[in-house]
């Protein structure tokens, strides 16, 4: 009788999704970070090679996350009806702001006049801003569904850029100026902050178990390889520590490389289906049913 309830736990507790594998993650590790380089890109609007060579790594970094999310789909052609609900899709709106992106960045990099530069990175913040509404709008995902998720997407995505763009100068002569460098700090801070709210979010609100024991998991690296460290070595750096240019190449090379391992995380390994509630537990025969459960669910304080 015990194995047999365990096993009816099993069949109604959430259970890790297998809908999207890591072609669907890779467009959001990529799409997310190319789309943020592209506006900061703009921001620093400066006519120089750096800016054609930024913004071709941003086109670069959208068009991987795409084309792995085409190669997903079992009958890839079938990906041209994406563009036929732009008012009820984040999708289509994504679809649609990625082929107006590529034209204007084309251009931007032919002419690198600033009108084509400014609007390339518009259109990155709007691909960016897509993703996370994507991610949000997957209500059968509680970890994605949570409002917050989209703070964290949108935080995570400009660190990325903004260590994308820290690493480029130290690849040439060129220095990174302090500027990015103060921004990279700010931003690495920001995506702190809005990590810890989504996970104090997801206790709060309740989540699936096995959702929170994989966040918390990686949270300490998170923390350590993600924020911490990045951040040293950028101070470091703008104090002129020696090998300046390799401590900013490091700091961005790990704020990039951890906020992928967050977002895939989140989309491969934290992504628990609802699963069933019940409002009361049935009893065999005759008797008082038993009150409401929800397995594999954390409890919500005060209830």
């Amino acid at each position: 009788m015990k194995n047999r309830a365990k096993k009816a736990g099993d069949l109604i507790s959430p259970r890790q999704q297998r809908n999207w594998d890591w072609r669907a993650a890779a467009n959001f590790i990529a799409g997310g970070a190319g789309g943020a380089l592209l506006l900061f890109t703009a921001i620093i609007g400066a006519e120089t090679e750096a800016t054609r060579m930024a913004i071709l790594l941003g086109m670069i970094l959208i068009g991987t996350g795409l084309t792995c999310v085409w190669f997903e789909i079992g009958r890839p052609w079938r990906a041209l009806n994406v563009y036929r609900h732009f008012a009820t899709s984040w999708m289509t709106r994504e679809a649609v702001v990625a082929l107006v992106l590529f034209a204007a960045g084309a251009l931007a990099v032919l002419t690198l006049r600033p009108l084509f530069v400014i609007l390339t990175g518009i259109l990155g913040l709007a691909f960016l801003y897509s993703q996370a509404r994507i991610l949000a709008a997957n209500k059968g995902i509680p970890t994605w569904r949570h409002p917050r998720s989209i703070s964290l997407m949108m935080a995570t995505g400009f660190a990325e850029g903004a260590g994308f763009l820290a690493c480029m100068p130290a690849l040439s002569s060129a220095q990174p100026t302090a500027p990015v460098l103060v921004s990279l700090i700010a931003l690495i801070a920001i995506r702190a902050f809005f990590w810890k709210a989504y996970l104090g979010g997801l206790v709060a609100d309740g989540a699936p178990e096995g959702a929170l024991k994989v966040l918390n998991g990686i949270a300490p690296r998170l923390a350590i390889f993600g924020h911490v460290l990045p951040a040293l070595f950028v101070i470091a750096a703008l104090a002129g520590i020696p090998g300046r240019a390799g401590l900013i190449f490091v700091a961005g090379i790990m704020v990039v490389a951890t906020g992928w391992f967050l977002k895939f995380t989140l989309v491969r390994r934290a992504a628990f289906t609802q699963g069933l509630a019940l409002m009361r537990l049935p009893v065999r025969g005759g008797g008082v049913a038993g009150p409401a459960a929800k397995p594999g669910w954390k409890a919500i304080a005060g209830t």
